[in-house]
């Protein structure tokens, strides 16, 4: 039989039928390394304008999951359109390495005896290895940077930078050392930043106190009355019972109306709009006999309920009204912001303010009725004394929504502690707040999502001082001496600390805790203490801007020390973008970024977070050995990631088929046989060649000579520029 194929105009093409991406896509990622692609590509972008996407760095901890590929493709995916825009666009990856997480997984597989210097250098051993594995990860994800020279924050001249970018604060006057209530962890023993907290559902006693007048005569010439007729007590309400010992005053706003109301046996002060809910909970029956302002019992003196001590009256503005409490809160200025901020503003001095509850969560052994006992165990020890002595009005167990680590998944609690602080309202060198100039570079700031703006604006608006210091051997220190008798800090300080991060950057951070004060101090050793606390990891990782761009990795800083593009996740309004905003605006006066872009969470296909437990996680390491890393850029690129972005063992292999990804090549890059070339055929058909066309024209012609990334719909553009218009029969799915 003849072979009729070479009598007929079909088209070839050198591209196999069958994508294979698990078995080619590694050959061709060795290959772009051995030819040094990275390298190629930033001599022939050089002298070209730069655009500079700085990564956040992931930390050094586990494998990378599907919201690390998420990152790293988007962040690929933007880079490589810079420079196929014309620009000079590095991409310097990074990893962050200090911190808890890793101290821990020593201290699990080690055990806790070893010597500090011993754990260091194991911790760096073990960030080293993880690393290692997921560097290995991003690479195969296809990811184009200078992974032969990454940034690490434990590399010895980032941690000496570190310690520069705290003495540039230093120096602008915004570092100071306080007593003030942080959030403490009792199983990491330590306190954590803002960001290290997340709100989990917590069982709670809510109980409604009342503690007895001390001074009657005051408390009814406050009412307008000439006397009290009966024992008279002021009712507060808490879900901290064992925060009660610690108690020294009481709060009441100066607005309200508070009544005293004769139930009977006793007359309690409450807020006038909440006598009946009170009345109702308690399951008495009163009547109110006169009402005042809250205004009118400033500074009236109470007894603690089972301690003799005074607890007297302030004036707050913060207290709520909401239905559930009293109007009136309990103060425990060792154990609450507000509590805090109002106690000190009232005359009461550090050495004044009563903190029983020990770092490992334990009161002090000479506290009476409760101590040495752990205060989640004392709270219903608490709750009966209470009862005993006839102060519970109350009690009732809730749910509510409650401060938790976000490593250890336990309560945490506010301990006022002695740490060091960078001010949000302290008046620097340069004659502003740092609150007030980070605020302005929101302003200058373009966010992607727009809502982000919004976001961040109301965080820096509203958060407290940052607390940078932390109990932990694994990380950078607080290269400070401090006068033993005075507190203060060295007048070389300064001075000093270039001396250390000199040494740290030869030697890394064990430099500074081996070091014998009297190597720098002389003499003046005898009279000062070496400080051994360590940096919030959250210092770290907000200070590479002054480190690695303008330092290891010194890129777009022809025009300042600014990156184009800071790309995370939205979680990071509150973490990387927050931390880099403070350090930037207190370092260099505004953020070290012009744009902020966020993406989304990766979700299942009914919207729930991925977990083991639910069984619906995509690891990104069996998508490409099933399918390929191409297949997860595809997903990346068709979804739009301003918002949740769902993915799923089903729709990671069914979207090669929905988007006709075989048909792409072979489409566009089919030819004609030999014979059919001969006689004069032509390419087989012109819409082929206008929808493959339009698969780059979409995301790059659009965004040539802009700084901004591609919208978050860009590159699905090109997608559905394609498959419409796409001949059905050359859609079909052979990527398997």
């Amino acid at each position: 039989m003849s072979d009729y194929k070479h009598t007929l105009n079909l088209p070839e093409t050198d591209f196999p039928m069958r994508g294979m991406l698990p078995k080619r896509e590694p050959g061709q990622v060795s290959q772009w390394q051995d030819m040094k692609l990275y390298q190629r590509l930033r001599e022939e972008r050089r002298g070209r304008e730069q655009f500079v996407l700085h990564d956040g760095p992931p930390y050094a901890n586990g494998s990378i999951h599907i919201g690390h590929a998420l990152n790293k493709i988007l962040k690929d995916i933007i880079v490589k359109s810079k420079n196929l825009a014309g620009f000079d666009a590095p991409y310097v990856p990074g990893w962050d390495c200090h911190g808890l997480p890793i101290e821990h997984k020593v201290e699990t597989t080690h055990g806790k005896h070893l010597e500090p210097e011993q754990a260091r250098g194991l911790c760096r051993d073990y960030a080293t290895a993880q690393i290692e594995t997921q560097l290995a990860d991003f690479v195969r994800l296809g990811v184009i940077g200078d992974w032969d020279n990454p940034y690490r924050s434990m590399d010895f001249a980032n941690e000496a930078g570190e310690i520069r970018a705290l003495a540039d604060m230093v120096e602008a006057g915004y570092v100071f050392k306080g007593l003030k209530p942080v959030n403490w962890c009792f199983d990491c023993g330590s306190a954590l930043a803002e960001a290290e907290v997340e709100y989990q559902d917590k069982k709670s006693d809510a109980i409604d106190v009342a503690f007895p007048a001390a001074d009657e005569a005051k408390l009814a010439a406050a009412f307008g009355l000439p006397e009290l007729s009966k024992p008279a007590a002021i009712v507060i309400w808490t879900t901290t019972p064992w925060t009660i010992p610690a108690n020294q005053a009481l709060n009441v706003h100066p607005e309200f109306t508070y009544a005293l109301v004769d139930t009977g046996e006793r007359l309690l002060l409450l807020a006038e709009e909440l006598v009946a809910s009170c009345l109702d909970r308690y399951e008495l029956h009163g009547e109110v006999i006169a009402t005042t302002k809250g205004e009118a019992l400033d500074l009236i003196e109470f007894r603690h309920p089972f301690y003799d001590r005074l607890s007297p009256v302030y004036l707050a503005d913060y207290v709520e009204s909401e239905v559930g409490s009293t109007g009136i809160v309990h103060s425990a200025p060792a154990y609450g912001v507000d509590d805090f901020v109002t106690c000190r503003a009232h005359g009461m001095t550090f050495e004044e303010i009563k903190s029983p509850v020990q770092g490992n969560g334990v009161y002090v052994d000479d506290l009476p009725y409760f101590g040495g006992q752990m205060i989640w165990k004392a709270n219903p020890q608490i709750v009966e004394k209470l009862r005993e002595v006839g102060a519970l009005l109350a009690h009732k167990v809730i749910t509510h929504s409650y401060m938790h680590c976000w490593r250890h998944k336990t309560p945490v609690i506010y301990r006022a502690t002695a740490q060091w602080f960078v001010g949000m309202d302290i008046k620097g060198s340069h004659g502003r707040t740092l609150r007030e100039r980070a605020l302005e570079g929101i302003e200058a700031t373009h966010f992607t999502p727009a809502w982000g703006k919004a976001r961040l604006h109301s965080m820096i608006a509203n958060r407290p001082d940052w607390c940078i210091s932390r109990q932990r051997n694994w990380g950078v220190p607080i290269p400070f001496f401090l006068h033993k008798a005075t507190g203060e800090l060295h007048p070389r300080t300064l001075e000093l600390m270039e001396e250390a991060a000199k040494r740290v950057e030869v030697e890394g951070i064990d430099a500074w805790f081996r070091l014998d004060p009297a190597e720098l101090l002389g003499d003046e050793a005898a009279d000062y203490d070496k400080v051994t606390d360590t940096l919030d990891v959250w210092f770290d990782s907000g200070t590479t801007h002054r480190h690695v761009l303008r330092g290891s990795h010194p890129h777009g800083h022809e025009g300042g020390p600014r990156a184009d593009l800071y790309l995370e996740g939205s979680d990071q309004h509150r973490g990387w973008f927050h931390s880099s905003l403070l350090t930037g605006s207190a370092i260099d006066g505004h953020p070290p970024y012009r744009q902020l872009l966020t993406h989304g969470f990766t979700v299942d296909s009914q919207g729930r977070k991925q977990s083991k437990s639910l069984g619906n996680v995509v690891a990104p390491q069996e998508v490409m050995d099933r399918l390929g890393a191409d297949i997860l850029r595809l997903w990346v690129s068709s979804t739009d990631y301003s918002g949740e972005m769902a993915v799923s063992e089903r729709s990671s292999s069914v979207l090669p088929t929905s988007t006709g990804v075989s048909a792409t090549p072979r489409a566009s890059c089919s030819r004609t046989s030999a014979a059919s070339s001969r006689a004069g055929t032509r390419w087989p058909s012109t819409t082929c060649w206008r929808w493959t066309s339009g698969w780059w024209i979409a995301p790059h012609s659009s965004r040539r000579g802009s700084r901004r990334p591609m919208r978050s719909t860009a590159s699905s553009t090109s997608t559905s520029r394609c498959i419409p218009s796409a001949p059905a029969s050359s859609v079909a799915s052979t990527w398997t």
